[in-house]
């Protein structure tokens, strides 16, 4: 097995000993992200412009890849209070197609790095 690590400056940088993604056999797995601009800036107090910008840098970590959300089989999100669902599935839904939306789960947790409210995570096949 060989696996690529995928790395972009247009989106946050690893704040731990992770990678933003590591591709496999045509299989892209991105790291979860959080609210941070790619200059780490934290976005906050607007549940609606932290899931865009989680939403802009998976965006980014796909395009490192040569990819796009039409290639994202599989997300899973975290909330720290599933009272924000339903703006955090409006944001979500704009950036998939219905028809071609991947499988999902959404769990709610206790805590999140940095404290956030939100965490998504994808996996893409080419």
């Amino acid at each position: 097995m060989k696996k690529k690590i995928i790395l972009t400056k247009d989106a946050p940088l690893p704040i731990g000993p992770y990678n933003q993604a590591v591709m496999v056999n045509g299989i892209l797995y991105l790291s979860g992200q959080i609210p941070l601009t790619p200059k780490m800036d934290l976005i906050q107090n607007d549940i609606k412009k932290e899931v865009n910008q989680v939403m802009i840098n998976l965006k980014a970590v796909l395009k490192a890849a040569n990819m796009n959300f039409e290639n994202v089989v599989k997300t899973s999100i975290f909330l720290d209070n599933m009272d924000n669902f339903q703006n955090v599935n409006e944001v979500y839904g704009e950036f998939f197609k219905n028809e071609n939306a991947p499988a999902r789960e959404t769990v709610a947790v206790k805590t999140l790095p940095k404290n956030v409210r939100v965490e998504i995570s994808m996996i893409a096949h080419e």
